[in-house]
């Protein structure tokens, strides 16, 4: 039997996502499937904090499209073109992106109109390529901060490991 996933919203961020990260390792421990990983991770951390939609865009064409992957919430875009909105920014990038206000980021693509505040997380294989990027959209502006892009970033390194 799977542990229960926490509710995590009044904890300190540092400790959630040190708890988070305990999980991942317990519930992944041994596992090399990136799909796996990903559906894990997103349950993980939709259900700890309750965002409005948690999951991966994998990167099907390098350098030019993400497309929709394992996910927490409402329906997602299917494909999303390398330097369009805050998820193919991330990609192209290749760092983490907060934006506190959707409604001012230029290109934001809405795939929910509930959707205030998002983070996209780059995910990296063993070899450095990006392989997808991990993104969260919240119903509350300005939901995430530097403590967020820490934590989640720490969890994206399994996949890394897993690619090794």
């Amino acid at each position: 039997m799977e542990p229960a996933i926490p509710d995590l919203r009044a904890a300190p961020r540092v400790e959630a996502y040190e708890q988070l990260l305990q999980m991942q390792s317990l519930l992944l421990d041994g596992s090399n499937d990136v799909i796996a990983g990903m559906a894990t991770t997103s349950a993980l951390l939709h259900h700890a904090f309750s965002h409005l939609w948690t999951g991966f865009y994998r990167v099907v064409e390098p350098g030019t499209m993400l497309r929709v992957g394992p996910y927490q919430g409402s329906l997602g875009c299917l494909d999303i073109t390398f330097g369009r909105g805050v998820c193919g920014t991330a990609a192209a990038e290749r760092r983490t992106v907060v934006v506190p206000d959707v409604h001012a980021f230029p290109g934001h693509i809405t795939c929910d109109p509930r959707s205030q505040s998002e983070i996209v997380v780059p995910v990296f294989a063993a070899d450095d390529s990006l392989i997808a990027v991990l993104d969260i959209d919240s119903g509350e502006p300005a939901m995430f901060d530097e403590q967020d892009a820490q934590g989640l970033e720490a969890l994206m390194r399994w996949f890394r490991v897993a690619t090794a």
